[in-house]
Order: structure tokens, then sequence, then C-alpha cells
């Protein structure tokens, strides 16, 4: 792992791994907290490196440090999934295995809950890390597969790392986005016809609000991806193609151009790649369906992001929603409790349980919900508590 001012994940981190892994090799890009004294406490092999705003020179740095005949790369805000390591175990005897894509859950994530990420692989000299931000191995792991045709490449369909990177105030506290629109400009200007880069520095420019910008970038990447399928006579990798049409649903559906959106999510579920990568396509296709009053379709979007996870949180709220305006409160409120009982601090699950329960008759205990809402609200945000306060006073209840 490569770390910097990581002090306060990072014995998290270590712990997840510790007694599984052989050796724990950390690279420091220049802390000035107590980063390296907290991995030598957990037994790690720390070594120094001057950052120069490329992540994928510091990774391959890093490897020339390894020993073991496999290589687990993490970030200090990821953690390893305890159960999924007889799985690992297992994967990394098989003798013509050369990666095993893991699973990744975003925690906090605002769209899709899961990555597949190349984590996991074979200490090969041939396999080095490319691009300065979002650093892949999956470049020269496609040369080695073409020079040396006995490898395979593996998957684990379980969760194997949590990663809390994606939660707002921790984007905001180490300005993430800035950083990684920066880095990826710079290479994006070096190597224009790179689909990958496209994708998401498209999506970026999307979630910072520089809509039409990260549109023309992801067309732009999804025709390159095509073209690149078409003259190299190679199958277009599925997960970019999954997320060049995702992204461009998100920046059509923030541009109103709404048939064009529903189009992109269609195109994006129909990606070959695991089912759990496709939630935030179903989910954001659900979502544009509601708000458009195509209300059995949505469910039916919904419904399948739960059959996929049954532990999606949001996939149960955005169902009560649907039930609810269709009028069936009384599934609409076991939508809701289910997302509450998956998540106690939801606070607008309680707001809208509180609704359907009232709707339904059942002032109390309607009551009793948006109490509790107006409580998560004030510790979250205040003046969405103080509006909801009022408008039930308008209504006449006082909380």
């Amino acid at each position: 792992m490569i770390v910097r001012n990581e002090e306060q994940n990072l014995a998290q981190c270590l712990q997840s791994v510790k007694g599984v892994v052989d050796e724990m090799v950390v690279l420091d890009t220049g802390s000035t907290d107590r980063t390296t004294e907290i991995a030598k406490e957990w037994g790690a092999q720390v070594y120094y490196f001057d950052w120069c705003d490329d992540f994928a020179v510091a990774r391959n740095f890093a490897l020339k440090y390894v020993t073991g005949e496999w290589i687990l790369v993490l970030d200090a805000d990821e953690r390893l999934v305890s159960s999924i390591v007889p799985q690992i175990k297992q994967a990394i005897t098989q003798e013509d295995c050369l990666v095993i894509n893991l699973v990744r859950q975003e925690i906090g994530a605002s769209q899709s809950p899961y990555s597949l990420i190349s984590r996991l692989f074979r200490n090969h000299p041939k396999i080095q890390f490319n691009r300065p931000y979002h650093a892949l191995i999956d470049d020269s792991v496609n040369q080695l597969l073409k020079q040396e045709g006995r490898w395979k490449i593996g998957s684990l369909a379980d969760v194997a790392i949590l990663h809390e990177g994606y939660q707002a105030d921790a984007i905001a506290r180490r300005n993430k986005q800035q950083i990684a629109k920066q880095a990826m400009q710079s290479y994006l200007a070096e190597q224009p016809s790179d689909p990958y880069v496209a994708s998401k520095l498209g999506a970026l420019y999307v979630d910072m609000g520089e809509i039409a910008k990260g549109l023309q970038l992801l067309t732009k990447g999804l025709k390159q991806l095509n073209l690149y399928s078409k003259y190299e006579e190679a199958e277009a990798d599925d997960s970019l193609f999954y997320e060049l049409h995702y992204h461009l649903g998100i920046a059509h559906r923030k541009k109103q151009n709404l048939a064009e959106a529903k189009h992109y999510y269609e195109i994006a579920i129909k990606a070959n790649i695991l089912p759990q990568l496709k939630l935030g396509a179903y989910n954001n296709l659900g979502n544009l369906l509601k708000d458009t009053g195509h209300l059995l379709e949505a469910k039916a979007a919904y419904e399948m992001t739960l059959q996929i996870d049954p532990n999606f949180v949001q996939g149960y709220y955005n169902l009560g929603m649907t039930l609810r305006a269709m009028g069936d409160y009384a599934e609409a409120i076991a939508a809701y409790q289910k997302a509450i009982q998956l998540d106690p601090n939801y606070a607008e699950a309680y707001q809208n349980l509180g609704v359907a329960l009232l709707s339904a008759g059942k002032v109390l205990s309607g009551l009793e919900a948006l109490k509790t809402a107006v409580a998560l609200h004030q510790k979250s945000d205040p003046t969405e508590a103080e509006r909801l306060r009022q408008t039930l006073q308008q209504m006449g209840f006082n909380l």
C-alpha cells in the first residue's frame, strides 16, 4: 500500500490483514502525522518515496519491495473482509491464474455501491501499474496474456474489500476531486484516445457540475471504445462499456434529457458484468421511471436491485416511495421499515415512514416516526429539521 497522512485509517486497514498476509509493505509518500509509526507498530515494512503526482509510479516503486508470490493492494481507507479470506486462499492455489478480481463495496457512495477491482495478482515482473490516477495493472496484464497464453483471470463474487473513501466528508477533507481532476487532465492531454480516462474524468466533471464538458468527454470515450473494439478485433472491456453508458445516463438525466438517460441506463444493464455492479444503473433507472410516473416499471427496477442485493438500503427506501405513490401504504411502510432496520440513522426513511403511517391512519406511530426523523435531521441537517418541524406545526402537530 501507498500512504500519506493516514493515521486515522491505517490501523483498521492493517488489522484487517494481520495474520492473513505474510508481509506488509507500506510506502509513505510524505506523511507529517503518525502514519509511519502506526505502520511499524503493526509490523509493516515502511519505505519512503518523494511524491510526484503519479499514483502509478508510486505503486510500481512499492512493488520492488514485495517478496511474496501473490500481491494484495489496499488503500488506507479500505479493509479486507474476513469472510473472503478462505476464498482468496483457495483462488491463489490455481497454477494458471494471474489475477483475481475482487468486489469492493463503496461505503457511503451516492451512486454505485460496488465496483470490481484488480487488486490481487501474482508477483510477476511484467505486471505494472499505469495511469497517474486510478492506477491500474490492467494494461500490463492484457499484454502479458497475449505474450504468455497460459494465464487466466479469475474473480470472486462476494465482497472482499470495504472502502470508506466515497463518503462525502472524506472526499471534502482530502480535496479528492480536485486532485483527481488535475491528475487525469494531465494524463488525458498525453493520451487523448484513452477511453478509460475519458470515462473517469467525464464522470468526475458531471459530479462536479461541469455537465456539458462531462457529457462531451463521455461520448468521446464511448466512440473510442467502439473504435478500439472494431480495429483491434477485440471485445470491448465489459466494465468500461458499463461505466460509460451508466455515466452517460447520469449526465443526460442532469441535463433533463430523459429519453437519452433511459436509453443509456438500459444499455448499461445489459453489460456482461457481475449483477451487483449494475445496482447503480437499476436504481437510477428506477428513479427516472418513478419521477416520470411509470410506477410499475420503477417498482420492478427497485425489486431487481433487492434481488441482487437484499441489503441494499436505498432500494428499500425507493421501493417504499414508489409503493406510497401507488397508494399501497402497507407495503410502503414495510419497505421503509426494512431500510431503517438496515440503517437506523436514515432520517429520510423515518420521515417518509411517518407520512405513510399518517396516510394509513396510524397517527400515533406516524408522529413517533416523524419525531425520530426530526431528531436525526437535527444532527446532520438542522435546517431540514426546522423545516420539517414547522411543516408539522402548520398541520397541527407539535413534536
